[in-house]
């Protein structure tokens, strides 16, 4: 087997789903990891030795997903200030009994897509504001606010999901005892 072969086969499956978080679909993401190994082995000189294999392979990935956005046009940011973004964050507040987390990545990809970026970088990716803003050109007030945004967002998704769950919970019980 070829060294290239033996990369593909060690991190194919974690870079998958870095892939998948920002892909609109399945075939989406077929696409970018093909890309994105590509680049790896295009730019594999360029690995400094400086921190994980994986962690630059990531990395790499990352930017070939970005870029495909960028290529689509479909980050438009607006240009805000700093001050413009609410001091108080907002937490998603997760029930982790009643909401799987293919519901909640599936609510995540529902996010307009510079909000549902900003949101996969630093909360799924773990990326500062400083590199975010760095990645996508914005500054970091503007990806303060649209992570707040994108929070807000995902936690009113969660509400209505949960309002809806008991509405259809209320009418099942309903009909069950009636048809007792």
């Amino acid at each position: 087997m070829s060294a290239q072969a033996e990369i593909y086969k060690l991190f194919a499956d974690k870079l998958f789903r870095v892939c998948l978080k920002y892909s609109k679909n399945y075939q989406d993401a077929q696409d970018t990891l093909q890309d994105s190994f590509l680049m790896i082995f295009k730019d594999i000189k360029k690995f400094k030795h400086k921190g994980s294999f994986e962690g630059w392979a990531k990395r790499v990935t990352v930017n070939v997903a970005l870029q495909k956005f960028r290529d689509k046009s479909v980050l438009q940011f607006d240009a805000m200030e700093d001050s413009k973004f609410p001091e108080e964050d907002v937490f998603v507040d997760v029930d982790e009994k009643n909401i799987s987390l293919d519901f909640l990545l599936s609510l995540i990809k529902e996010l307009p897509p510079k909000y549902q970026v900003v949101f996969n970088l630093y909360v799924l990716d773990r990326y500062s504001h400083q590199e975010i803003s760095e990645l996508l050109k914005i500054s970091t007030g503007t990806s303060k606010s649209n992570l707040f945004r994108a929070r807000k967002l995902l936690q009113n998704k969660i509400n209505n999901s949960k309002i809806n769950n008991s509405k259809i919970n209320s009418y099942e019980n309903k009909h069950r005892q009636v048809i007792s």
